[in-house]
């Protein structure tokens, strides 16, 4: 087991099969929903992961083309000057803090992992600029396995108003996490992050969210939760 893999409490059946449901809802709405970053492969992934933290990813999005076009591999990005890293990365956000931890991250993988991004969680969280979350999109996306659960704010907020966590911090993403886990079957979790952000953008907004026309209106419990 991962050194920083959560303790995860076993819920009711009940639980379980409520949040069986809801997944099924959720993708009926959402078929197409999907990481929102654009990335070829593992390792532009991680960075661009790296580089969303307290920033869109449509800003992103814009600063990527031009840094991996420039810095394609973690040998190239390990002999960039910081500098120049900061320039391509201006418009995201933090820059000079994100521009220091790509160049450090990109020499760790060189010297460390042959240049190859990692396949676990704790040996990603090594990596300058990547927490659990970086962690979780990039095994999830990039290879395909569920070792933990993304919970960013819109996950979060969800996950409390839905009733699916013990929390009430919205923000708690280190409690939320489990209960998440606990409740949904393993081989959706990569997937049901995406499909929770795509009803967060277009209806469980943090301000204002749109609950008289919610198609999840009867799982909610401030409106009475079906359990049908």
């Amino acid at each position: 087991m991962s050194r920083s893999a959560p303790s995860v409490t076993p819920v009711p059946a009940n639980e379980r099969a409520r949040a069986k449901r809801l997944y099924a809802k959720l993708e009926s709405l959402y078929p197409d929903a999907h990481c929102a970053l654009n990335y070829d492969g593992p390792f532009q992934l991680l960075i661009a992961t790296i580089l969303s933290a307290q920033c869109t990813d449509e800003a992103v999005n814009k600063a990527t083309p031009a840094l991996f076009a420039a810095y394609p591999t973690p040998a190239a990005m390990a002999n960039a000057d910081v500098a120049d890293l900061e320039r391509l990365v201006k418009t995201c956000g933090f820059y000079r803090t994100k521009a220091k931890n790509l160049l450090a991250t990109a020499n760790l993988l060189v010297d460390d992992f042959d240049g190859v991004v990692p396949r676990t969680i704790d040996q990603i969280i090594r990596l300058p600029g990547a927490a659990r979350k970086t962690a979780n999109v990039v095994l999830g996306n990039a290879y395909d396995i569920n070792e933990g659960m993304v919970v960013d704010t819109h996950i979060g907020r969800q996950a409390v108003r839905l009733g699916l966590t013990t929390q009430t911090n919205t923000k708690n993403a280190k409690k939320i996490e489990p209960d998440l886990m606990a409740r949904f079957s393993r081989d959706t979790w990569t997937k049901l992050a995406h499909l929770f952000i795509a009803h967060g953008r277009a209806i469980c907004k943090a301000q204002r969210p749109k609950c008289d026309t919610c198609p999840l209106k009867r799982s909610c419990p401030k409106h009475g939760v079906d359990e049908s």
